[in-house]
């Protein structure tokens, strides 16, 4: 067993994650932004505070970032008391945020100027698969480095998988999250006709979820769309974050991404609606009359 890790970034995801690492034995050091944060966390857990990127780092075998976007990733590595000042040579900085191929690639650069090795390592399953330790973590990088983490990574996942060089993992989220729009697009639709023929949307799902219209999404989310219900974590405002990722990769990579663009305009009205706050599964709401 690593002894000693860190985790940066304590949110919705963060938390729980970093939570598994000290259950598991691990010696955990963590660091957030807000510092109510890692108060509570050390309250719930065993573990360190540090008050900087640089300080939760210095002692670090395996360095585990869970931030907002790509300038936060930037900031927690490369700003004047991020993590690249202070890691030590020989770590493996693992970045669980949903970013950009292009940022993975440019901190794995700069970290490897350091001696420190990086894997790009988003991960699904959402706030119910952190607290619940079942997490699927897709994974870019050195296959002998991604063997170094994953026994840590596996204290919070059910599946952790090495998708090939660095910024593969990115790309495999973003896969990830266009698949989800497209899902809950057709769900939307469905439920919307199954309600207005009256339609039992409790018997519907158990039908449908035996045959090829079978998703999470239908499983977890019809039932509550049908109700109105959209609280489950995810936000849609960090939906559009993670779409205009997709929608920038596409672009350079000459991909048309329709349907995608369809949903992410739809989201864009709900915002403006008051909705920004809500789970992704408020797409049904676009059919409001």
């Amino acid at each position: 067993m690593t002894a000693n890790v860190a985790f940066l970034g304590l949110g919705t995801m963060g938390y729980s994650m970093a939570g598994h690492l000290a259950k598991a034995g691990y010696h955990v050091t963590v660091y957030n932004r807000t510092q109510a944060k890692a108060d509570a966390w050390v309250q719930e857990y065993q573990g360190t505070i540090a008050l900087t990127p640089c300080d939760a780092v210095k002692d670090a075998d395996i360095v585990f970032t869970c931030v907002g976007n790509d300038d936060d990733v930037r900031e927690i590595y490369k700003g004047q008391h991020g993590i690249l000042v202070t890691a030590k040579p020989g770590a493996i900085l693992v970045d669980h945020t949903t970013a950009s191929a292009d940022v993975a690639r440019e901190i794995a650069d700069a970290a490897h100027t350091i001696g420190c090795d990086f894997l790009d390592a988003p991960v699904s399953g959402g706030e119910a698969g952190a607290i619940n330790g079942c997490l699927t973590v897709m994974v870019g990088g050195n296959p002998a480095v991604f063997n170094k983490a994953k026994p840590a990574i596996a204290k919070y996942a059910k599946a952790t998988t090495l998708m090939g060089e660095t910024g593969y993992g990115q790309i495999t989220k973003m896969a990830n999250q266009l698949c989800i729009a497209g899902v809950l697009q057709g769900l939307s639709e469905a439920v919307t006709l199954a309600k207005a023929a009256g339609l039992d949307i409790h018997t519907m799902t158990e039908v449908l979820k035996h045959g090829a219209a079978g998703s999470w999404q239908l499983e977890n989310r019809a039932q509550t769309m049908a109700t109105d219900s959209f609280d489950f974590g995810f936000a849609i405002d960090w939906m559009r974050k993670d779409l205009a990722i997709c929608f920038d990769a596409a672009e350079k990579l000459n991909v048309e991404l329709p349907l995608a663009k369809q949903v992410d305009s739809e989201y864009e009205k709900l915002q403006q609606r008051g909705f920004n706050r809500a789970d992704t599964s408020v797409l049904i709401k676009q059919f409001d009359k």
